[in-house]
């Protein structure tokens, strides 16, 4: 699958995964999707934007580790596009912290599940979390990073 993957930084860059990291979590995230081409626009924020976008699109009123946007196309047209992910770069470096976790391994974690999202996974339902769950430990082993559910 050919992905096109637009990274853009609302924050400074300093200390973020390189864009070869995000290309490879991403298209471990989009393994099995059955599509020749994948657009997808990844946007890395400081806590004021996520905390702006949580507050517009969840009424939730602080910043949050990822928000995914999925596109959907007009009725009758085709579109490359899978949609959008907007990782907000405190959180989830405080998140690691806090979870004794590797930043690296947090950030991939936050690529996959944001990517699993736009796929149409959920986790409202306890059923449902236990699938995408599920993907995310095998695709975070394939990447070699640990089961992110063990803290």
């Amino acid at each position: 699958m050919k992905l096109r993957l637009s990274v853009q930084y609302g924050v400074a860059r300093a200390g973020l995964p390189a864009d070869s990291a995000l290309r490879r979590w991403a298209h471990a995230a989009l393994k099995g999707l059955r599509r020749r081409r994948v657009a997808l626009g990844l946007r890395i924020v400081g806590g004021a934007e996520s905390a702006a976008l949580n507050n517009r699109f969840r009424r939730k009123s602080y910043p949050t580790n990822v928000l995914s946007f999925p596109f959907e196309a007009p009725p009758g047209t085709r579109s490359d596009i899978l949609g959008d992910l907007v990782i907000c770069a405190p959180v989830v470096r405080r998140e690691a912290h806090t979870q004794r976790k590797p930043v690296n391994a947090h950030w991939a974690h936050m690529v996959v599940h944001g990517i699993l999202h736009l796929r149409g996974y959920d986790h409202r339902k306890r059923r449902d979390a236990a699938v995408m769950e599920k993907m995310e430990i095998r695709l975070l082993k394939e990447l070699g990073y640990a089961n992110p559910y063990i803290q």
